[in-house]
């Protein structure tokens, strides 16, 4: 199911409240082309176990925010990861590095966004950490707050901007 939303509109009825993300080109591979919720934030290089680890929890139709540093040498999520985040109920990832089964992850149906895809599976050294402040794209991302994504882009605001 796709939002009645779409971010330019929740850019212009709330200006001062929203912050664009900025010099990213954004590449959808998941099911849902938009999607957004609160957010959780995992911070990690080309070691994807936390992110593992934070999408086999609950979701309850969040969206997990990974700095991933831009690497597009490891892949941190792929289809039976997501598989298990659609089943847990979140809404999307929004990777700032990689991802792969790109064909399949287009069947879920959940949001996935990251800068690109590569075959090779993450390290896993259980690495990383959960829910701290993450900066991409000339933005932070706050554990709690809202961040919405579709074609033109992913924003972030305190506070819900969907009533």
């Amino acid at each position: 199911m796709n939002p009645t939303w779409k971010t330019p509109d929740l850019c212009d009825a709330h200006p001062d409240e929203v912050r664009v993300v900025t010099g990213i080109q954004w590449k959808s591979f998941g099911g849902l082309k938009a999607f957004g919720g609160p957010c959780d934030t995992v911070k990690c290089f080309e070691d994807n176990s936390r992110v593992k680890e934070q999408l086999a929890a609950r979701g309850d139709g969040k969206v997990l925010v990974v700095d991933g540093g831009g690497s597009l040498r490891n892949a941190l999520i792929g289809d039976m990861i997501a598989d298990k985040a659609v089943r847990t109920g979140w809404a999307g990832v929004i990777i700032f590095g990689a991802c792969r089964d790109v064909d399949a992850l287009a069947e879920l149906d959940i949001g996935v966004v990251a800068l690109g895809c590569v075959p090779v599976k993450s390290v896993r050294q259980s690495e990383g950490r959960l829910n701290v402040p993450v900066a991409f794209g000339g933005v932070v991302f706050n554990p709690g707050e809202y961040v919405y994504v579709d074609a033109d882009g992913v924003i972030v605001a305190e506070q819900s901007l969907i009533e």
